[in-house]
């Protein structure tokens, strides 16, 4: 069963091997997910923290994916993310 957040695992995934990072707005990532994001990502860093297991599907689909949060940046409503390993 796909979960919210699938279709950015699937979007991180399918990024290019050699591209190492990617910055994407938070309007981007609800473009993707086509949902808004709950309003604990505009405000909280831990929203964004990396998790394989446990109860934040959000951030499993990045590490699923094979990358992990560098920076989230709340003024501006980005995150960069990078290739993890």
């Amino acid at each position: 069963m796909a979960g919210k957040y699938t279709p950015l695992e699937n979007y991180l995934h399918d990024l290019p091997a050699n591209q190492k990072e990617a910055t994407l707005s938070f309007e981007q990532i609800e473009k993707i997910i086509n949902a808004k994001l709950p309003s604990s990502a505009y405000e909280d860093r831990r929203w964004w923290d990396h998790e394989k297991e446990g109860n934040h599907v959000n951030a499993r689909a990045w590490a699923n994916a094979g990358w992990k949060v560098d920076v989230v940046n709340f003024n501006e409503k980005w995150v960069k993310l990078f290739r993890a390993g």
